[in-house]
């Protein structure tokens, strides 16, 4: 049977792993994914966790699910729905089974269909499959947590650590679906679990029996398949995330700009992880402070860039409420500070795992005074380097704190990104004070082309000064409550953000001719990319540009909105942008397609709204 099954080649694939919140879902997922970034193929991953705690085993509310989107070349998300579900429980198959096609295979446990089981994922029957309307010869039922158990009989472990197992045979049976290398898998297990080898083993052999089982039932399954690259740049790839890709981005620019690194942050999801990354690499001149709350998180960052460091704070939402007083600070100084808020659901603790762009207007506006700050948010997982890289170089260049946004979706997510050459990455020049100025500086003496203050390092001969709070005289730095000098430095300071240079908008598509244009920021870009590119297929002349950059806006902005006809800005929040941009593009009036579902854009609805305003 096995010689005659046949071996299918697919261009894309969608799979969602799902379970309890301990079944181990995101490491199955994001092996499988980093496997698939390993031999080439383009990627894009949406882990989607519970926001309680622990909740209740087999509960509908603890369903945990990691989506990855496979393909043969770049994949711009991470899918609307999958071509494979695994459901390692009954809640997981009643709260993710909408998350399927029709036509889906789908991998059950039978084992965790028992009375009970079904009773906690509310099910009526007993008769789950026919109760949903699920078709049987398309679902693989296997006795998961049985055959892992006599896998690992003999191995010594607990019931406990057994059931954690599970997780490897799902993912065995999908390797052997996908025709992926398990090798691949066990070199994964061996660096994960080094330092505990026998884990690494147990992991090993419970894997291979879900791929053994694949290889000898097929069942519900008329073949396999495989997902060739053949559009790849040639160069090394990993799997990263987003908060990963923010991490390295901020050491490359302290290696770049010749300088330590340093961040000040408190825990807070979903942007932990770039604390914990940073934590990793005090070999590369990385210092990390878990601080008691947000506002001494950002005011040790400040301390630390007054010191000469290239300073880091990272939040959320809810953070970004708490530091706003310490970021005044690094306004009024003029600071060199760098701020990730990885956007996440508010209002207050609102959703905290999943994912908005609602703290755009907080990012622009939301400090007292004239307090404007360059604003940059990220388009896709692998963009989190490049965005972090130049939210650096800004922020040391032109002496002034900057906020990268990125969101829960990009920051969790993941893609295949190739590892760039440091050398080849933009250079950073940080705005220090001329020798010259020795024995006559005074820290606001600036360029008068930038506005940019010069950075004078404490501890330097003939450079001592003052920063603070209180307004101070441009000239001599000294405390000045006088009228027209705070007219002047509000001023100053909002005239040296607008003299940023950043890079032009550019527009996809059918730039020239299109009758609409898709606008959007952060992490949005693949979803409304796809929505055009689906436009596209059915014959409409349709455009996209996405805001990386939203102050100071690009130079082209005005140009590029005001060119077409209809003009839609789509964005998870109910119109910030949209609002943000009719203020300061004249004329502007836009469409508009808001969501606050705190879960991704969904392609087939971006694109059916679309298609009703080009139909108008």
């Amino acid at each position: 049977m096995a010689e005659n099954l046949e071996v299918k080649e697919l261009e894309q694939v969608v799979v969602r792993f799902s379970g309890d919140s301990g079944d181990g879902m995101q490491l199955a997922g994001n092996i499988f994914s980093t496997v698939s970034a390993t031999i080439g193929n383009g990627i894009s991953t949406f882990p989607d966790y519970p926001a309680d705690i622990r909740a209740p085993q087999g509960s509908l509310t603890g369903v945990s699910g990691f989506q990855v989107h496979i393909g043969e070349g770049k994949v711009y998300t991470p899918g609307d729905k999958c071509d494979v579900l695994v459901a390692m429980n009954a809640a997981a198959l009643k709260t993710q089974y909408k998350y399927a096609k029709k036509q889906a295979t789908i991998i059950i446990d039978t084992d965790s269909f028992g009375e009970k089981d079904l009773q906690r994922a509310e099910f009526k029957t007993e008769d789950y499959l026919a109760e949903m309307g699920i078709d049987s010869d398309r679902v693989i039922a296997c006795p998961i947590t049985k055959m892992v158990k006599d896998c690992l009989a003999d191995t010594g472990m607990d019931n406990k650590s057994i059931l954690k197992c599970r997780n490897m045979f799902a993912l065995g049976i999908v390797c052997w679906l996908f025709n992926r290398d398990v090798e691949l898998v066990e070199n994964f297990l061996k660096e994960k679990f080094a330092k505990k080898p026998q884990i690494a083993e147990n992991n090993i052999k419970v894997v291979n029996a879900g791929y053994n089982y694949g290889h000898n039932v097929h069942a519900s399954v008329p073949a396999t398949y495989r997902i060739e690259s053949k559009h790849k740049e040639k160069g090394r790839y990993m799997d990263i995330t987003g908060n990963k890709a923010t991490a390295y981005g901020l050491i490359a620019a302290a290696e770049k700009a010749g300088m330590k690194l340093f961040l000040g942050s408190y825990p807070i999801t979903p942007a932990t992880d770039i604390l914990h990354e940073l934590s990793k690499h005090k070999s590369c001149g990385v210092t990390t402070v878990q601080c008691e709350d947000e506002i001494s998180g950002c005011a040790s960052a400040i301390g630390a860039s007054f010191a000469g460091a290239m300073a880091v704070t990272s939040t959320s939402g809810p953070g970004v409420c708490l530091k706003s007083e310490a970021m005044n600070l690094a306004v009024i100084d003029e600071l060199p500070l760098v701020i990730v808020d990885v956007q996440r659901g508010g209002p207050s603790t609102g959703l905290p795992t999943k994912s908005e762009q609602t703290d755009l207007l907080q990012a622009l506006y939301g400090r007292n005074g004239e307090s404007p700050m360059p604003v940059i948010a990220a388009t896709s997982p692998t963009d989190c380097f490049d965005a972090a890289y130049n939210a650096a170089k800004i922020a040391l260049e032109h002496m002034t704190p900057v906020i990268l946004l990125t969101d829960a979706y990009v920051a969790n997510g993941s893609g295949a990104w190739k590892l760039p050459n440091i050398d080849e990455l933009p250079e950073i020049h940080p705005h220090y004070a001329p020798k010259e100025m020795k024995g006559n500086y005074t820290p606001y003496k600036r360029d008068e082309e930038s506005l940019v203050r010069y950075w004078a390092i404490p501890g330097q001969e003939g450079f001592t000064h003052i920063l603070g709070g209180l307004e101070k005289d441009g000239n001599t730095g000294a405390i000045s409550t006088d009228p027209e000098n705070h007219d002047k430095m509000c001023r100053l300071r909002a005239g040296k953000v607008e003299r940023i240079p950043v890079a032009d908008l550019e527009v996809l598509g059918d730039a020239d001719d299109a009758d609409l244009l898709i606008v959007g920021f952060g992490g949005t870009y693949g979803h409304l990319y796809s929505a055009m590119n689906e436009l596209r297929k059915k014959g409409y002349k349709v455009a996209s540009t996405q805001f990386k950059y939203i102050n100071p806006l690009p130079k082209n902005a005005a140009e590029v909105l005001t060119k077409y006809k209809k003009v839609v800005v789509a964005e998870q929040n109910l119109g910030q942008l949209a609002m943000y941009l009719r203020g300061k593009v004249d004329g502007f009036v836009p469409y508009q397609f808001n969501q606050v579902k705190g879960q991704p854009f969904v392609v087939s609805e971006l694109t059916s709204y679309f298609e009703e305003i080009l139909k108008k």
